[in-house]
């Protein structure tokens, strides 16, 4: 498993959870990311790795989907 470089942001509350949820299901992010373009989210490796790393901010579309390919309650990725 790859480590982080960069320290987690501060831009959204979701990051960690995500990248945890995924790599307990062994889903690599380029997978991941095919996943989330597959249920109709529109965003580029870039932008999903920032995401995880909490450096942008979440949208409400990005959230739902995540949730939904992840198979989670929504406020699941908020629980810290």
């Amino acid at each position: 498993m790859k480590l982080r470089k960069r320290e987690y942001g501060s831009s959204n509350l979701i990051g960690r959870n995500v990248e945890r949820l995924r790599k307990e299901r062994h889903i690599k992010q380029k997978d991941f990311i095919a996943q989330l373009q597959l249920a109709g989210l529109d965003i580029n490796p870039t932008s999903y790795s920032k995401l995880e790393g909490q450096a942008r901010i979440a949208t409400d579309k990005e959230v739902f989907v995540i949730a939904s390919v992840l198979k989670v309650q929504m406020d699941t990725l908020f629980i810290s």
